[in-house]
């Protein structure tokens, strides 16, 4: 789920959509190749990269025994196995007031198939999509294709970045098909509460529209709240569910993702809505069927303690981070990340000489340093940075030292 769209234009590399994926090689393309630095990449949201995050042994065996089995070589159903939809709806259940049935699963590749999913589902002429900023550039791209109005409304970075209700409401209409939130937040690292969610559900419910709840980071909480799934307020809202086993379980390349409808009052379960999604999913290929089929035992057999030492990892390093930030005077952390794996930093360019904005800086900062992270127009937030914090404790370490003396060097004279 690691893409997106951003325009970027440094040193004769222009275009007007490149993916957060291709700015990231633009940006490791800067670094000198003579450089007797390691190349410490702050950017790119896969935990895989990282020696200190790795799946569990029971997914490896799981996935390996499905494939060895001979069992599952051929087709899947088009909206998945299931078995594979069963252990998803249980799964999620455990969460919820209501319990989710194999009808209301269906298995993507990844979360980004399950964003473009819900977009091409809401799709219709005149359609407009409230997506919040920072955000997840993939949405809007998705949206371009579907040709959905997207209008931004803005999450507040001094109240934890909180979403702006009053904006909400300001920017909806009766052409709005939907309402995104990203919990935990992507890029911001926030988490929401459930007072918080259950503002969004009855705003949501009054401007008539449907929310999709992007949780591919679900449960990957570590600060004041603990995560609370939007599904929770089904009866009061429509809620589509995205969600994958990337974050959690450690395994993005397996692109093992869902769409889910939380609806106990029976809006998707209308025939034309069920037939529409159903018809939809016959046009995609879904994750490889031996993955699928290992899904059940993955999520069975998956021990407390594995997913307990991941978010303490977390914590941890979301902690190195912070403290190194405060020693680098012209990045400002307006609130310490609860959950996910990055965070949100703004940059005083009035400290700085000879940095035009965070592209600038990002760029100058991989050919000096050889330090990747991203800059924040990638995610809709000119002039801010976002880090990301699953790597290795040393690493970071490193990376976040090598930062404060690029700033160090393009400090403004007094």
């Amino acid at each position: 789920m690691e893409s997106g769209v951003v325009g970027v234009n440094h040193e004769c590399k222009t275009t007007s959509t490149i993916t957060i994926k291709g700015i990231l090689s633009l940006l490791m393309e800067t670094i000198d190749d003579g450089s007797s630095k390691r190349v410490i990449s702050l950017g790119m949201g896969d935990p895989t990269l990282a020696t200190c995050f790795h799946t569990t042994k029971v997914s490896e065996d799981a996935v390996a025994d499905t494939l060895q089995s001979h069992k599952f070589h051929g087709y899947a159903p088009t909206a998945g196995l299931l078995q594979t939809r069963n252990a998803i709806a249980e799964y999620l259940s455990r969460d919820l007031p209501y319990q989710l049935s194999s009808d209301d699963v269906f298995i993507t590749s990844g979360c980004t198939q399950a964003i473009d999913v819900s977009m091409a589902l809401l799709a219709r002429p005149g359609a407009n999509i409230l997506l919040p900023r920072p955000g997840f550039p993939i949405y809007e791209l998705s949206a371009s294709f579907r040709q959905v109005e997207v209008r931004h409304y803005d999450l507040l970075p001094e109240k934890g970045w909180e979403v702006d209700l009053d904006a909400i409401e300001a920017l909806a209409d009766q052409n709005t098909v939907a309402l995104v939130i990203i919990n935990p937040g992507n890029p911001c690292g926030n988490v929401y509460s459930y007072h918080q969610l259950e503002k969004i559900a009855e705003t949501a419910k009054r401007l008539g529209t449907v929310v999709i709840a992007d949780e591919v980071y679900g449960h990957l909480a570590f600060g004041a709240n603990p995560f609370v799934p939007m599904g929770i307020f089904g009866s009061t809202v429509p809620v589509i569910t995205l969600g994958s086993l990337s974050k959690r379980w450690i395994v993005p390349g397996w692109r093992l993702g869902w769409f889910v409808t939380n609806d106990p009052c029976g809006t998707f379960r209308k025939p034309k809505v069920v037939e529409r999604i159903k018809k939809y999913f016959d046009l995609l290929g879904g994750p490889a069927t031996f993955i699928q089929a290992a899904v059940p035992r993955i999520i069975k057999q998956t021990e407390e303690v594995f997913f307990k030492k991941t978010v303490e990892i977390l914590k941890y390093t979301s902690e190195i981070c912070c403290k190194k930030i405060e020693d680098i005077p012209c990045i400002f952390c307006p609130c310490k990340p609860e959950g996910s794996m990055a965070m949100m930093v703004k940059l005083n360019l009035s400290l700085l000489e000879d940095i035009s904005d965070d592209i600038d800086f990002s760029f100058k900062l991989a050919k000096e340093e050889s330090v990747i992270i991203l800059p924040g127009t990638a995610v809709g937030l000119k002039d801010w940075l976002r880090i990301t914090f699953a790597a290795d404790p040393s690493a970071l370490a490193e990376g976040m030292d090598r930062i404060q003396c690029f700033c160090q060097r393009h400090a403004k004279k007094q």
